[in-house]
């Protein structure tokens, strides 16, 4: 099979790529963490999702988790002043979401053991702290983190780190706030393009496969922006129909020519936007033209009622993985540049073909842990370990085009012990 070739040519040619993914690292800023959906269909893997504040650290296997505190620390000693003590979690005003609350409660426990004071709070001004319980019971407090509130004079953290997607781009804050951020306001979905992403992430594999020796088909995943898009419009929804149409045309050339058999469709997807939402399936240019009140509604918005004005047209790619009799797929974390951990995401009511990334979903465990005794009897791991390494890349291009900077990072190659 496919991965078996990619797993073995990443093996044959690691002290190349790995030398090529280093010189990558120290040219560019990485978040401290981020997140990537990868979607393996067989006769290719690649990522179709990538997240700079990812919110499932509670799901991410156990034995990872335990590697996460050293990670952590390493990441912020080969990027930060050495002095670096306390930090301040922004997170996301879901008061109604206990397990986001979990995410919150893990990166918190896991920046404590990895020696940091920790305080979490909210980018905007509350009259008094909030007592918040996950699902799992933890209480967490958040604390008013509002540009003049006294947490910055009396706490006063050395780094801030957000899990705030910045779908709102906060403005104002972001203007008060002095202290470095990691991952920058800038990188947040009221200006971030997955067009833009998608478009550094195939470069990448281009090089990547040229070292490895592959044909980037492999780890590809064929992504067209369409940029004016209004929903409520008959003109811009048949002009996203026709190029849908040409899209699917060059697909199924592409796939005949490496005789596979999958009939293609893709996704329709908010070009600025996550959580799942405003994310559509498609297989033909007629369906576009047929949307029905449920399927425009479903494409008007994204968070925070924000409309839908740019959107991408992506190659789906269907999962050959299952956890029990319910389709799955992973979802790989990493701190820094190194991999953090993952978990399948498993949905029993949806098909191969289909987002799974929607409620009804569950986690299962997936160890990235086991890549560090011996990678070479990892094939599957480690296939998704790179494409999620080179999803990492794309992000530090995306910030690098974007004229995004990191205030206070110091570059330092992969794996480079902290002082």
């Amino acid at each position: 099979m496919f991965q078996n070739i990619v797993h073995q040519n990443t093996i044959q040619n690691k002290e190349a790529i790995g030398e090529w993914y280093n010189q990558q690292i120290h040219n560019l800023p990485v978040p401290i963490y981020s997140s990537y959906d990868i979607r393996d269909a067989g006769y290719k893997v690649t990522n179709v999702d990538a997240n700079i504040y990812p919110a499932g650290f509670n799901n991410v296997c156990a034995v990872d988790q335990e590697n996460l505190p050293e990670l952590f620390k390493n990441y912020l000693r080969s990027h930060y002043k050495s002095d670096l003590k306390r930090i301040l979690l922004i997170t996301e005003e879901h008061t109604q979401n206990p397990y986001y609350l979990d995410n919150i409660e893990t990166i918190m426990r896991v920046l404590h053991e990895a020696g940091y004071e920790v305080r979490a709070a909210f980018p905007s001004a509350l009259e008094s702290n909030k007592i918040l319980e996950s699902a799992q019971g933890k209480k967490i407090e958040i604390w008013n983190g509002a540009g003049d509130s006294p947490i910055w004079d009396e706490f006063k953290p050395d780094l801030v780190i957000s899990n705030n997607d910045f779908s709102n781009p906060q403005e104002e804050w972001g203007r008060q706030i002095k202290v470095p951020l990691n991952p920058p306001r800038e990188l947040g979905w009221y200006q971030r393009k997955k067009s833009r992403y998608f478009k550094h992430y195939n470069l990448l594999v281009n090089e990547f496969s040229q070292l490895a020796g592959l044909d980037p088909f492999l780890m590809r995943v064929e992504t067209e922006e369409f940029s004016d898009f209004d929903i409520n419009s008959e003109g811009s929804r048949s002009a996203l129909a026709d190029q849908v149409n040409e899209f699917l045309l060059n697909l199924q050339k592409s796939y005949a020519e490496r005789k596979i058999e999958q009939k293609p469709f893709v996704f329709i997807k908010n070009n600025a936007g996550t959580y799942g939402l405003a994310v559509i399936k498609v297989a033909s240019p007629q369906e576009i033209k047929d949307w029905g009140y449920r399927s425009r509604k479903k494409m008007k918005a994204a968070k925070g009622g924000r409309d839908v004005e740019a959107v991408i047209i992506q190659e789906g790619i269907p999962s050959r993985i299952q956890s029990g009799v319910a389709t799955a797929e992973p979802v790989i974390y990493m701190v820094g540049c190194e991999l953090g951990g993952g978990f399948l995401r498993s949905h029993a009511e949806k098909d191969a073909t289909e987002s799974l990334n929607s409620p009804g979903a569950l986690y299962k465990r997936l160890c990235m842990s086991d890549l560090l005794v011996r990678p070479e009897q990892c094939p599957m791991e480690n296939v998704y370990g790179w494409s999620a390494k080179l999803g990492l890349l794309a992000i530090g291009r995306e910030a690098q085009e974007m004229g995004v900077s990191y205030k206070g990072f110091v570059s330092s190659s992969c794996g480079e012990p902290a002082p």
